[in-house]
């Protein structure tokens, strides 16, 4: 399938944005897909696989950076991956899948219109228990939409005050690449394949992750930016959640 020069433009920007805040971007990926109404049986590996790449890369700019706290991840981890294979198993009905992925997307709508970047944090020590569970949780979910969970595990991370901005940013790079490899795995166990067509996508979300990961700091280009793919983001809702489409 081929898309207009718009698509790809907005794959870039969306991949440009997440990687600048450690997401993989899957969530804005979707949001464009059901905007320019590809099926969901598509647009779960699609995402998933654009993720891997695009985290990746914003993971090892915030590890350079040393935000990464290998402690709090391995709890985290260690729970979501097998819960992320599972979910990638699970069949999801297209109506109950798009009404999900349109509640899910209201996330990074508020992360990019509402939260602020600069705001500092004061940390406390974290709880392994409960990061298990969060992790299952997450991995589970990540899997059965084709996410990689970080939308939902940053402000959690930083709603119970484990980490600051930057030590999230990191933990949620690394979270989402390793689920979107085990949601992608369970996926295949159903015999759902990746295409040549989506070659593309890559190249596109690619150079948007280098690009976000590298020129983060830029404050005005980042808030134009937001702008443009909170519309995307509002519209994909409006269309999940009232059309039916």
């Amino acid at each position: 399938m081929e898309y207009s020069i718009l698509f790809y433009t907005l794959l870039f920007i969306i991949a440009f944005l997440y990687a600048a805040v450690g997401h993989g971007g899957a969530s804005g990926y979707l949001a464009l897909m059901a905007v320019f109404g590809i099926a969901p049986a598509v647009m779960k590996p699609t995402a998933l696989l654009l993720n891997i790449f695009v985290s990746a890369t914003a993971f090892i700019q915030f590890y350079r950076g040393r935000h990464f706290m290998p402690k709090l991840f391995l709890p985290l981890a260690l729970a979501s991956v097998p819960m992320a294979f599972v979910g990638g198993m699970i069949g999801v009905d297209v109506v109950v899948y798009k009404k999900i992925l349109g509640l899910l997307l209201l996330l990074p709508i508020a992360r990019f219109l509402f939260w602020k970047d600069n705001v500092v944090i004061i940390t406390r020590p974290y709880n392994t228990v409960a990061a298990l569970i969060i992790g299952a949780v997450i991995g589970l979910l990540s899997g059965m939409i084709g996410i990689g969970g970080g939308i939902i595990l940053s402000p959690v991370l930083l709603m119970l005050h484990w980490t600051n901005q930057k030590q999230a940013a990191a933990i949620s790079a690394l979270f989402i690449f390793v689920n979107s490899l085990a949601g992608l795995a369970g996926l295949m166990t159903k015999g759902i394949q990746l295409n040549a067509g989506m070659y593309g996508y890559v190249a596109a979300a690619f150079a948007g992750g280098l690009g976000g990961a590298y020129f983060g700091a830029i404050k005005f280009k980042q808030q134009v930016l937001k702008y443009i793919l909170s519309a995307v983001l509002i519209l994909a809702v409006y269309k999940l959640l009232f059309t039916g489409a």
